[in-house]
Order: C-alpha cells, then sequence, then structure tokens
C-alpha cells in the first residue's frame, strides 16, 4: 500500500511539474489615456489550453506602450509615450509572482518612443516623433543610466501628412548581435548600425541604409528564421519587402503585398513575425481592414507565397504575439480594448478563433516570456 502511495504522489507531482512547463508569462503594455489601465500587466498563459490568468498588475505607470524584457527575465524595460514629456522606465521583475517593480526613468530624448530594444549591456529606443534613436546603459543593479548616444535623422517622404520629417519608428537587433537595424517611416529608409555594446560613446555607428519605394513608409521587420533573410513592413502602402541579408548589407530581392486584391477600404500595416519554426509569416493591418495576412515561407527564406487573410475580430491590431511553442497567436486590439487567441495550424499556417479572448485598455505591446 505504501508503494502505490508513493508511486501515486511520483504521478501527481510530475503531473504538476509538467503542468507548470505549459505556462508562461504574457507581458502586456498598454495606453493608459484612453480608458482605465494601470500600465502593465502580467498574464499566465497555458500553452495547452490557451487559459488566461491575471497575475499582477504594475501600480499607475503613464503610457507603456512598448516593452522589453531582459534576457535573464528579471527586468522589464518600458517606453512612456507622453509626448516631448516621454520618458524610459526600468522595472524589477519577479517572474513567479509576476509583479514588476519601479526602479527608475530617464528622459527619452525624444518625443513619442515607440520601440525598444535591450540586451546585457544597453537599452535602445525609437523615438518616432523625435526622429531619432537614444541608447542608454545599464547600471549595475539593472535601472537606466541617462543617455549616452542620440543619432538624428534628416529629411522627409512625398507623403506631406506623415512623411513631413524624419519617423524612427523601430530598432531591431541583428541576430547575432552585431548590427542595429532602424526603419524611418518618414524618409523611407532602412539604417543599418554597426553596434558596439561596450562603448562609452559611439555605441552605434552608420554602416549602411537602403531606400525603399517612395512613399511606402517602413515600419516594422523581421528576420528569417535561418538570420538569411529580411521581411519589412511597409505602413503606408501595404508592401512586404524581402531582403537577402549578410553581415549589415541588405539587398531587395522580392516585393509583395499585405492587402486583398482589389482592396479599397482604408489601412495602416502594424505588426510582423514568423512563426516559431519559420514556415510561415504573419503581417496586421489596422485601418477597415483589421486583419492578418499570412505568407508560406520556402526556399530557406527567400520565397514568400500569400496563404490567406482572417479578421482580427476587433479594431487597431497594433501589435500580435505568437507563444513559444508555436500553437496560438494573440491580437491585441488597441480600439476595441482586448486581446483575441487564435490556433495556428502548424502544417498549414491558418488561423482558427479559439473563441478565447479578454478585456484590457487599449494593449498594444505583447511580450512572451520565455
Amino acid at each position: 500500500m505504501k508503494k502505490v502511495y508513493l508511486f501515486l504522489l511520483l504521478l501527481s507531482s510530475l503531473a504538476s511539474v509538467l503542468a507548470q512547463k505549459n505556462k508562461v508569462n504574457l507581458i502586456v503594455g498598454t495606453y493608459t489615456n484612453s480608458c482605465y489601465s494601470k500600465g502593465i500587466y502580467v498574464y499566465e498563459f497555458d500553452t495547452n489550453k490557451a487559459q488566461i490568468r491575471l497575475k499582477k498588475s504594475s501600480d499607475s505607470i503613464s503610457n507603456p506602450s512598448y516593452l522589453s524584457l531582459s534576457k535573464d527575465e528579471k527586468f522589464i524595460y518600458a517606453v512612456n509615450e507622453n509626448g516631448k514629456e516621454s520618458t524610459v522606465s526600468s522595472f524589477s521583475f519577479d517572474a513567479a509572482s509576476g509583479k514588476a517593480s519601479f526602479m527608475n526613468n530617464v528622459s527619452s530624448k525624444g518625443a513619442d518612443p515607440c520601440y525598444i530594444i535591450n540586451d546585457d549591456k544597453n537599452v535602445i529606443v525609437a523615438n518616432y516623433s523625435g526622429g531619432n534613436i537614444s541608447v542608454f546603459g545599464k547600471k549595475e543593479d539593472g535601472s537606466l543610466a541617462e543617455a549616452k548616444q542620440v543619432i538624428q535623422h534628416y529629411g522627409k517622404g512625398v507623403n506631406a501628412q506623415r512623411q513631413e520629417k524624419p519617423h524612427v519608428h523601430m530598432v531591431y537587433f541583428s541576430p547575432d548581435k552585431k548590427y542595429v537595424l532602424s526603419n524611418d517611416l518618414g524618409t523611407d529608409k532602412v539604417y543599418v548600425y554597426n553596434y558596439n555594446p561596450t562603448a562609452t560613446d559611439g555605441v552605434l555607428s552608420l554602416k549602411d541604409s537602403v531606400s525603399v519605394k517612395a512613399g511606402s513608409g517602413p515600419r516594422h521587420l523581421t528576420f528569417s528564421k535561418n538570420g538569411k533573410y529580411v521581411y519589412l513592413l511597409q505602413e503606408l502602402d501595404g508592401s512586404l519587402t524581402t531582403f537577402s541579408y549578410q553581415e549589415g548589407k541588405l539587398t531587395q530581392i522580392n516585393e509583395t503585398s499585405i492587402l486583398a486584391k482589389n482592396y479599397n477600404g482604408t489601412f495602416s500595416s502594424a505588426d510582423i513575425h514568423v512563426s516559431p519554426n519559420g514556415k510561415f509569416l504573419y503581417a496586421s493591418n489596422r485601418g477597415d481592414a483589421n486583419s492578418i495576412t499570412f505568407f508560406k515561407i520556402s526556399g530557406k527564406g527567400k520565397k514568400l507565397t500569400w496563404k490567406g487573410q482572417v479578421s482580427t475580430l476587433g479594431k487597431g491590431p497594433r501589435n500580435f504575439v505568437i507563444d513559444p511553442t508555436g500553437k496560438f497567436l494573440l491580437v491585441g486590439h488597441q480600439y476595441t480594448n482586448d486581446i483575441v487567441i487564435f490556433k495556428i495550424n502548424k502544417r498549414k499556417g491558418t488561423l482558427m478563433d479559439t473563441k478565447k479572448r479578454f478585456d484590457l485598455c487599449s494593449p498594444v505591446c505583447l511580450v512572451f516570456a520565455k
């Protein structure tokens, strides 16, 4: 009897461990000026059942619209998007409880920061209205030091309303962390910077830049799974451009669109991600479209083939994320104030509504812990 009891206890313990392995943290940044939000929310997400449980929310923080989690998952860095008064904040993060504790903030050195990345040494921010990039060092406790470099972009584009000046929309590490790529919606360019993380100044130095179609408005990009190709999504015309990539050099090889044929409504391309298995690419669109278009990736990353498009079932799919297992895709809707969960068919890339969604004020950045 004692052996049976011990065996059952072992099975129970094993089941508990396996259940915990299926649960990961989902961290969400929000706007706080359009509805009630405390700022940063941490959820437990079950990658088997697509179930969500709120763990913690931050103390009231102003517009932490984009977030970046440190590699060791001990810190969260957030932009605080407030025009010319914008800041960047650091938080210590307890992954077990989900609690994010404010540490400090510093000026973003540019208006309306809209993207943020970090590594062991630095935090790098794209300032949209400021048209510049700011680099911040990390103190020993993980908090932010004052900016040690600010790079200003110059120029404008053909769209007088949206491209009247530079609008830096993204900063993104190359897979080997040797370079930082930056999309400028205002100048129709992608900049590539050499990255020297230990430099006291001159952390970023310009290596190259590539121009895209006038008026297209580069917004977000991502790499193929093998790191040999870059996929660039343009906000203003719906273009999706493929580049070959080698040692910081981008060469355009193909271009398609995320818009359906004969589409006549308003649109505003938003976010782009590759599935964890590297087989499919997904891109979201706002305006009247409110859709996700998906493509099959072939030719070791070189070729994109349109496979379909689905409604995101809400308004303003500014950001979406794929869970680490590749089973589910979660869409944050800025204007209908919810997050909708789709199931991914790993073989076909298709998206199916799980009928699971949860309300949250103006979600605009979704980040899964690893």
